[in-house]
């Protein structure tokens, strides 16, 4: 990892049309501006774990669900 000491107004290029700029500086907070094109997705990381944990969430079935389908294949509809 790159680690870098910026002021506010000062910036910091990545590759040929990325550029991140410091805006501001209080206490603890950074303010950050990022100049970059279209196709490239910027994303805050703490956003992007709560997708990744929501996704996961969504894609395991809950026991009830596990537990409706063991009992069907248990007992298949009988036709008449």
């Amino acid at each position: 990892m790159l680690v870098l000491s910026r002021r506010a107004g000062e910036s910091v290029v990545l590759g040929d049309d990325i550029v991140v700029t410091i805006l501001e500086v209080r206490g603890d907070v950074v303010r950050v501006g990022i100049e970059a094109p279209r196709s490239v997705k910027v994303h805050r990381a703490e956003l992007l774990a709560q997708l990744e944990e929501t996704n996961r969430q969504a894609a395991s079935p809950s026991e009830d669900v596990v537990a409706n389908l063991a009992r069907a294949l248990d007992h298949p509809a009988q036709d008449d």
